[in-house]
Protein backbone atom coordinates (compact mmCIF):
# COMPACT_ATOMS: atom_id res chain seq x y z
CA UNK A 1 0.00 0.00 0.00
CA UNK A 2 1.22 3.71 -0.59
CA UNK A 3 1.91 5.72 2.33
CA UNK A 4 2.09 9.46 2.90
CA UNK A 5 -0.90 10.60 0.85
CA UNK A 6 -2.21 14.53 1.03
CA UNK A 7 0.65 15.03 3.93
CA UNK A 8 3.68 17.40 3.98
CA UNK A 9 7.56 16.47 4.28
CA UNK A 10 6.21 16.95 8.02
CA UNK A 11 3.87 14.04 8.09
CA UNK A 12 0.54 17.46 8.58
CA UNK A 13 -2.18 16.55 6.31
CA UNK A 14 -2.27 18.75 3.50
CA UNK A 15 -5.62 20.80 2.49
CA UNK A 16 -7.09 18.28 -0.19
CA UNK A 17 -8.99 20.46 -2.47
CA UNK A 18 -7.90 23.78 -4.38
CA UNK A 19 -10.32 26.26 -6.71
CA UNK A 20 -7.06 25.53 -9.29
CA UNK A 21 -8.04 21.97 -9.19
CA UNK A 22 -11.98 22.81 -10.50
CA UNK A 23 -12.78 21.43 -13.93
CA UNK A 24 -14.60 24.01 -16.58
CA UNK A 25 -17.60 22.13 -16.55
CA UNK A 26 -17.69 23.68 -12.79
CA UNK A 27 -16.33 26.71 -13.19
CA UNK A 28 -19.71 28.45 -13.89
CA UNK A 29 -21.68 26.62 -10.96
CA UNK A 30 -18.58 28.00 -8.54
CA UNK A 31 -18.72 31.57 -10.35
CA UNK A 32 -22.51 31.32 -9.39
CA UNK A 33 -22.44 29.89 -5.75
CA UNK A 34 -20.29 32.97 -4.90
CA UNK A 35 -22.35 35.92 -6.00
CA UNK A 36 -25.12 34.14 -4.43
CA UNK A 37 -23.84 33.53 -1.43
CA UNK A 38 -22.74 37.46 -1.48
CA UNK A 39 -26.89 38.03 -2.33
CA UNK A 40 -27.98 35.71 -0.03
CA UNK A 41 -25.89 36.42 3.37
CA UNK A 42 -25.04 39.73 3.08
CA UNK A 43 -25.40 42.34 5.46
CA UNK A 44 -22.56 41.19 8.00
CA UNK A 45 -23.75 37.95 8.45
CA UNK A 46 -21.27 36.17 6.37
CA UNK A 47 -18.03 35.36 7.94
CA UNK A 48 -16.48 33.14 5.29
CA UNK A 49 -17.74 30.51 2.35
CA UNK A 50 -16.10 27.18 1.67
CA UNK A 51 -16.21 24.34 -0.60
CA UNK A 52 -15.90 20.77 -0.31
CA UNK A 53 -16.31 17.47 -2.08
CA UNK A 54 -15.79 16.50 -5.54
CA UNK A 55 -15.85 20.16 -7.46
CA UNK A 56 -12.91 21.66 -5.27
CA UNK A 57 -11.06 17.92 -5.83
CA UNK A 58 -11.57 18.38 -9.42
CA UNK A 59 -13.18 15.18 -9.58
CA UNK A 60 -16.94 15.82 -10.19
CA UNK A 61 -18.89 14.42 -12.92
CA UNK A 62 -21.38 16.41 -14.49
CA UNK A 63 -25.25 15.09 -13.41
CA UNK A 64 -23.62 12.74 -10.48
CA UNK A 65 -22.09 15.09 -8.31
CA UNK A 66 -23.20 17.30 -5.25
CA UNK A 67 -22.47 20.30 -4.61
CA UNK A 68 -21.78 20.94 -1.48
CA UNK A 69 -21.25 24.13 0.58
CA UNK A 70 -20.34 25.56 4.20
CA UNK A 71 -20.95 28.99 5.43
CA UNK A 72 -18.76 30.34 8.15
CA UNK A 73 -21.67 32.95 10.08
CA UNK A 74 -20.30 35.62 12.28
CA UNK A 75 -23.40 34.42 14.77
CA UNK A 76 -24.68 30.84 15.63
CA UNK A 77 -27.27 30.23 12.52
CA UNK A 78 -30.87 31.03 12.38
CA UNK A 79 -33.94 29.36 10.99
CA UNK A 80 -34.33 31.94 8.62
CA UNK A 81 -30.24 31.55 7.31
CA UNK A 82 -31.64 27.92 6.60
CA UNK A 83 -34.12 28.98 4.67
CA UNK A 84 -32.23 31.28 2.65
CA UNK A 85 -29.69 28.42 2.38
CA UNK A 86 -32.16 26.41 1.30
CA UNK A 87 -33.22 28.59 -1.37
CA UNK A 88 -29.85 29.40 -2.95
CA UNK A 89 -28.96 25.41 -3.17
CA UNK A 90 -32.12 24.90 -5.16
CA UNK A 91 -31.57 27.90 -7.11
CA UNK A 92 -28.31 26.72 -8.34
CA UNK A 93 -29.75 22.57 -8.90
CA UNK A 94 -32.10 24.50 -10.89
CA UNK A 95 -29.92 26.39 -12.99
CA UNK A 96 -26.77 24.23 -13.41
CA UNK A 97 -28.40 20.61 -14.36
CA UNK A 98 -24.71 19.41 -13.70
CA UNK A 99 -25.50 19.52 -10.14
CA UNK A 100 -27.59 16.47 -8.63
CA UNK A 101 -28.00 17.61 -4.86
CA UNK A 102 -26.31 18.94 -2.58
CA UNK A 103 -26.28 20.56 1.16
CA UNK A 104 -25.07 24.02 2.55
CA UNK A 105 -23.77 23.46 6.29
CA UNK A 106 -24.06 26.10 8.60
CA UNK A 107 -22.06 27.31 11.66
CA UNK A 108 -21.23 30.42 13.30
CA UNK A 109 -17.42 30.75 13.72
CA UNK A 110 -17.26 30.72 17.55
CA UNK A 111 -18.33 26.93 17.28
CA UNK A 112 -15.84 26.30 14.43
CA UNK A 113 -13.36 27.61 16.49
CA UNK A 114 -14.09 26.11 19.52
CA UNK A 115 -11.58 23.52 21.68
CA UNK A 116 -14.58 21.03 21.45
CA UNK A 117 -14.74 21.41 17.54
CA UNK A 118 -10.78 21.06 17.10
CA UNK A 119 -10.43 18.04 15.97
CA UNK A 120 -13.93 17.40 14.16
CA UNK A 121 -15.38 20.49 12.50
CA UNK A 122 -12.18 22.34 12.77
CA UNK A 123 -10.42 19.80 11.11
CA UNK A 124 -12.76 19.65 8.41
CA UNK A 125 -12.82 23.38 7.73
CA UNK A 126 -8.98 22.94 7.56
CA UNK A 127 -8.04 20.41 5.56
CA UNK A 128 -11.19 19.74 3.53
CA UNK A 129 -12.78 22.92 2.47
CA UNK A 130 -11.82 25.07 0.11
CA UNK A 131 -11.54 28.93 1.02
CA UNK A 132 -14.34 30.49 -1.76
CA UNK A 133 -14.94 33.84 0.32
CA UNK A 134 -14.04 35.79 3.32
CA UNK A 135 -11.15 35.16 5.55
CA UNK A 136 -9.94 31.78 5.89
CA UNK A 137 -10.54 30.58 9.17
CA UNK A 138 -7.98 27.72 8.86
CA UNK A 139 -5.24 30.53 9.77
CA UNK A 140 -7.11 29.94 13.25
CA UNK A 141 -6.46 26.46 13.42
CA UNK A 142 -3.71 24.03 14.19
CA UNK A 143 -1.74 21.80 11.59
CA UNK A 144 -3.22 18.30 11.88
CA UNK A 145 -1.60 14.60 12.16
CA UNK A 146 -3.00 11.57 11.43
CA UNK A 147 -3.37 9.93 14.55
CA UNK A 148 -5.99 8.49 17.36
CA UNK A 149 -6.97 11.37 18.61
CA UNK A 150 -8.28 12.79 14.86
CA UNK A 151 -9.94 9.16 14.73
CA UNK A 152 -11.97 9.36 17.58
CA UNK A 153 -13.25 13.20 16.85
CA UNK A 154 -14.01 12.59 13.55
CA UNK A 155 -15.83 9.19 13.14
CA UNK A 156 -15.97 8.23 16.39
CA UNK A 157 -20.07 8.23 16.28
CA UNK A 158 -21.12 5.51 14.36
CA UNK A 159 -22.34 3.60 17.38
CA UNK A 160 -24.30 6.81 18.21
CA UNK A 161 -26.07 6.73 14.74
CA UNK A 162 -26.63 3.50 13.95
CA UNK A 163 -30.18 3.03 16.52
CA UNK A 164 -31.60 5.71 14.44
CA UNK A 165 -30.71 4.47 10.84
CA UNK A 166 -32.58 1.27 11.99
CA UNK A 167 -35.32 3.32 13.08
CA UNK A 168 -35.52 5.14 9.69
CA UNK A 169 -35.27 1.77 7.81
CA UNK A 170 -38.14 0.43 9.45
CA UNK A 171 -40.67 3.54 8.57
CA UNK A 172 -39.25 3.89 5.19
CA UNK A 173 -42.05 2.82 2.66
CA UNK A 174 -40.71 3.11 -0.49
CA UNK A 175 -37.34 2.12 -2.29
CA UNK A 176 -36.03 6.03 -3.01
CA UNK A 177 -36.37 5.96 0.92
CA UNK A 178 -34.23 3.24 1.45
CA UNK A 179 -31.35 4.85 -1.09
CA UNK A 180 -31.20 7.88 0.47
CA UNK A 181 -30.67 6.08 3.77
CA UNK A 182 -28.34 3.54 2.49
CA UNK A 183 -26.30 6.08 0.06
CA UNK A 184 -26.12 8.12 3.31
CA UNK A 185 -24.89 5.48 6.04
CA UNK A 186 -22.62 3.23 3.16
CA UNK A 187 -20.57 6.65 3.07
CA UNK A 188 -20.39 7.11 6.62
CA UNK A 189 -19.00 3.29 7.10
CA UNK A 190 -16.40 3.62 4.35
CA UNK A 191 -15.33 6.67 6.15
CA UNK A 192 -15.54 5.08 9.19
CA UNK A 193 -13.22 1.98 8.03
CA UNK A 194 -10.96 4.11 6.84
CA UNK A 195 -10.05 6.18 9.69
CA UNK A 196 -9.83 3.35 11.65
CA UNK A 197 -6.84 2.46 9.83
CA UNK A 198 -5.67 5.89 9.08
CA UNK A 199 -3.38 6.32 11.77
CA UNK A 200 -1.69 2.80 10.51
CA UNK A 201 -1.52 4.25 6.86
CA UNK A 202 -0.15 7.71 7.57
CA UNK A 203 -2.11 8.89 4.27
CA UNK A 204 -5.29 10.51 3.24
CA UNK A 205 -8.18 9.99 0.91
CA UNK A 206 -11.51 10.99 0.22
CA UNK A 207 -12.34 8.33 -2.52
CA UNK A 208 -14.03 5.60 -1.33
CA UNK A 209 -13.10 2.91 -3.40
CA UNK A 210 -9.17 3.44 -2.33
CA UNK A 211 -10.66 3.89 1.10
CA UNK A 212 -12.30 0.31 1.42
CA UNK A 213 -8.58 -0.70 -0.05
CA UNK A 214 -6.98 0.84 2.26
CA UNK A 215 -9.23 -0.53 5.11
CA UNK A 216 -8.81 -4.11 3.81
CA UNK A 217 -5.44 -4.16 3.61
CA UNK A 218 -4.99 -4.37 7.62
CA UNK A 219 -8.80 -6.30 7.91
CA UNK A 220 -8.58 -8.68 4.98
CA UNK A 221 -11.63 -10.68 7.20
CA UNK A 222 -14.24 -7.37 6.23
CA UNK A 223 -12.38 -6.68 2.87
CA UNK A 224 -15.29 -7.80 0.59
CA UNK A 225 -17.76 -6.46 3.01
CA UNK A 226 -16.30 -2.80 2.71
CA UNK A 227 -15.95 -3.02 -1.01
CA UNK A 228 -19.71 -4.04 -1.15
CA UNK A 229 -20.52 -1.08 0.38
CA UNK A 230 -18.33 1.18 -1.30
CA UNK A 231 -19.77 -0.02 -4.80
CA UNK A 232 -23.34 1.09 -3.70
CA UNK A 233 -22.36 4.18 -1.66
CA UNK A 234 -22.69 6.60 -4.43
CA UNK A 235 -26.02 5.73 -5.15
CA UNK A 236 -27.55 4.06 -2.24
CA UNK A 237 -28.92 0.36 -2.36
CA UNK A 238 -32.58 -0.47 -1.92
CA UNK A 239 -31.99 -4.31 -1.40
CA UNK A 240 -32.56 -6.02 1.70
CA UNK A 241 -28.98 -7.63 1.73
CA UNK A 242 -27.12 -4.19 1.84
CA UNK A 243 -29.64 -3.06 4.28
CA UNK A 244 -28.70 -5.94 6.58
CA UNK A 245 -25.25 -5.68 5.98
CA UNK A 246 -25.20 -1.74 6.85
CA UNK A 247 -26.97 -2.11 9.85
CA UNK A 248 -27.01 -5.49 11.31
CA UNK A 249 -23.29 -6.70 10.36
CA UNK A 250 -20.13 -4.75 9.09
CA UNK A 251 -21.60 -1.33 10.69
CA UNK A 252 -22.23 -2.79 14.27
CA UNK A 253 -18.72 -4.51 14.05
CA UNK A 254 -16.64 -1.63 12.79
CA UNK A 255 -18.56 0.71 15.64
CA UNK A 256 -17.47 -1.48 18.55
CA UNK A 257 -13.51 -2.16 16.92
CA UNK A 258 -13.78 1.35 16.29
CA UNK A 259 -14.12 2.48 20.15
CA UNK A 260 -12.24 -0.46 20.69
CA UNK A 261 -8.92 1.03 19.20
CA UNK A 262 -9.11 4.91 19.53
CA UNK A 263 -11.96 4.93 22.43
CA UNK A 264 -15.08 6.79 23.20
CA UNK A 265 -15.45 9.80 21.38
CA UNK A 266 -15.87 13.33 23.15
CA UNK A 267 -19.15 14.77 24.29
CA UNK A 268 -20.75 17.68 21.98
CA UNK A 269 -22.87 20.04 23.61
Amino acid sequence: MRHGAGLDQDGLMLREGSLDRVTPEYAPVVAAVRAGVRRSFGGGSLHSAYLYGSIPRGTAVPGRSDLDLLLALNRPPTPADRSAADALLAALEHEFPQLKGGGVLLFGVERLLSEAERYDLGWFLACLCTPLLGPDLADRLPRYRLDSTLARETNGDLAELLPGWRARAERATSEAELRTLTRGAARKVVRTGFTLVMPRWQGWTSDLAESAAVFGHYYPERAEQMRTVAEFAPAGSADPAAVRLLLAELGPWLAAEYTARHGVRSPRG
